[in-house]
Order: C-alpha cells, then structure tokens, then sequence
C-alpha cells in the first residue's frame, strides 16, 4: 500500500521511515503538519502486527497532534513517532540513541516526548543525540512527565461533561477507566479525591492494584468494563475503545478519557450523539500534557525556565474550549467530534495563511 493510498493520509507534510541496522531500529516519525510552528508529538513502541498497522497508527496520531495543539492554542504543529518492537523486550539504550539521531536528522521540524510504551528515561538516551526532546528533568526549562497535567486537563473535562449531561459534580458518579497507566491512574487519582466511584481495568494487574489500593476501585476483567453500570466511561488505553461493539454496551452519557483515537470511525461518533451520550473529543480534553510540552520547548528555545502559570492558563484556556465544542454541538444539533474537526481544521488553516501572508 502506497502511504498516499493510506486512508489515514490526510495533507500530511512529511512520513519518515528510519531503519537503523545496529540496533534494530524500525521507526515512522510522520509530520502532519508545522503551520502553527515546528511538529510535535509523542514516541510510541508497540509490537504492530505489520508494517502498515504501525504506518497507519503514525498518520491518525500526528493528525491527532495538529488538532490538539491547535485546539490548545499552542504554536506548535502536529507530528508522532512509532517505534515498532515490544517494550518489554526490545529496548536497549543504543536503540533510542539512534531514534534521537533520526529526529535530529530532521533538522528541529520535530519535537518528540515520551508515549505510550517509552518512558522518560528512554527519551534521555534520544536527547544524547538530539536538542529535540522534551519532557525531561535536570535543567531550567524541565517540564518532567507530562502525564499529570494530560491528567489534570482529562480530571477538568470530565467534571464539565458530567455537569453538562447530569446536572451535578463528581460526588457520587461511578466512572470506568479504562487503563490505569501514567494518565489514567493519575485521573483514578483525582477522581477518587473528589468523591466519585471507580470501576478500573487495565493488562497490568500489578498496576490495577496499586491503583485500587489507593482509590478504592473496583477491579474487572478488560472485557466487562464495558457492562459495567457507570455514568462515565472513560478511555485511557489505546485508540479505537469505542466502536459498534462497546458502544452497544455502555450504560452512562458521557464518554471522556486521556486516549488518544477513542472513536474506531467517525461513523461511531455520530451513533453516539445519536443515542444522546456526550463525548468529549478525545484531542481536546486530553491536551494538558501538550501544553506542558509546548511551555518547556518554549523555555528551551528561550533559555528561560519552565513558566508553570502559562500552563495553568492554557489548561483553563482549554476547558472553556472544551464547553464551546459542547455548546456548538447541542446548538448545531451536530456530534462533538464534527465540531472539534472543524475548528481545529480552520484553526490550522488561518495559520497556513497567516504564514503565506507574511
């Protein structure tokens, strides 16, 4: 399959395929686009099935970066990295080494950060190679792991969905999460402060009951957190949680998590809204780590320290876009994701021509 054949191609500016021989580096760093300034999005590793599974993961996730960030209101454009091996097994620190060279290679068009499957110290062996990685600890401009603020920003959102959809703040609602890795046990984490009850799932048992431990969640098998009685169900996992099957089976209005691609089509979008659940757009609610990201590349490249207050603003910059979407979907009688997908877009192009302009 050609990448312009690719169902996932949108515009993209640039699809960068790195193999490194010595270390066993099978990467796709994808640039979907830099009109709101230079790409930037995580490093994912993952065992995909095939080349194309991991071609098309890169293409929806950069895709995803542009929106979020420009939802954000942050000047950066969007880009991801996959990196295509287990990360139990296949990690060494030559192997990042050699992704940092590939970034570098790219000349600052790309910024990359941990994701899912990469960790904070696999990303400072890809810093010994390139100025292009954010997310770190141990200088000024140091933003550390940005999975809390992703947290706090997805924490904030679903405190707005459900007074939208029930009427009421979090005391009492039953939320399921799905994942309880970085984002999601930290959202377990607040949600529980502030009253609401637990129902989590995650492949990592260890995990699953650290979590519970501290939350008070009930724990259920990845299968059934779909039939779970809960008025929030919340994504935390990998993409495509929503689809024809577990939308059959959810029982609450409001589906709001830290995923990344939660709907499996647009199509399911619009079969939720049709059913009268409210979604969050997955790039919108979860874009507080983003945020965390661009404040610290924004130090770096202005030899400042990390301005913790820019966050805090943006993050409450970000919940009152999130309630337009809402607000325009209930006026407009339109699914959220329609209206995310279209502010975003004309977001991204008043930038394309802002640049032409100048």
């Amino acid at each position: 399959m050609s990448i312009f054949d690719s169902a996932a191609f949108e515009n993209h500016e640039g699809v960068h395929a790195v193999f490194d021989e010595m270390t066993g580096l099978r990467s796709i760093i994808a640039i979907h686009s830099t009109a709101r300034g230079p790409a930037a999005g995580g490093c994912r590793m993952w065992p995909y099935e095939t080349d194309d599974a991991a071609l098309t993961d890169a293409l929806k996730l950069s895709r995803a970066m542009s929106y979020k960030n420009a939802m954000a209101d942050i000047p950066l454009g969007g880009g991801k990295a996959v990196i295509i091996g287990d990360s139990r097994t296949d990690k060494t620190p030559a192997l990042f080494e050699a992704f940092g060279r590939a970034v570098e290679g790219l000349g600052g068009q790309y910024w990359t950060a941990e994701d899912v499957g990469v960790s904070v110290a696999d990303m400072v062996h890809a810093r010994r190679q390139t100025r292009y990685v954010a997310g770190l600890e141990g200088h000024p401009a140091a933003s550390g792991d940005p999975s809390p603020v992703t947290a706090e920003g997805v924490f904030r959102g679903v405190r707005l969905c459900v007074e939208r959809a029930y009427g009421r703040d979090l005391k009492g609602v039953t939320v399921a999460i799905q994942g309880v890795g970085h984002v999601g046990a930290n959202l377990a984490e607040k949600l529980a402060a502030a009253g609401a009850h637990l129902i989590i799932t995650d492949v990592n048992e260890a995990a699953l009951a650290q979590v519970a431990a501290r939350t008070g969640a009930t724990i259920v098998p990845p299968a059934a957190i779909f039939d779970v009685e809960a008025e929030v169900f919340a994504p935390c996992a990998l993409g495509g949680a929503v689809n024809a099957d577990s939308l059959a089976r959810l029982t609450g209005r409001v589906v709001a998590g830290g995923a990344n691609n939660q709907l499996a089509t647009p199509q399911i979008g619009r079969l939720l809204f049709d059913k009268g659940m409210l979604y969050a757009p997955d790039y919108v609610i979860n874009g507080g780590g983003i945020i965390n990201v661009a404040a610290e590349i924004a130090a770096i490249e202005a030899g400042t320290a990390f301005d913790p207050d820019w966050v805090e603003a943006r993050l409450d910059r970000l919940m009152i876009t999130l309630g337009e979407v809402l607000d325009r979907s209930l006026a407009e009688k339109r699914p959220t994701h329609e209206v995310a997908d279209e502010m975003a877009k004309a977001r991204i192009a008043g930038a394309q021509a802002a640049r032409k302009a100048a």
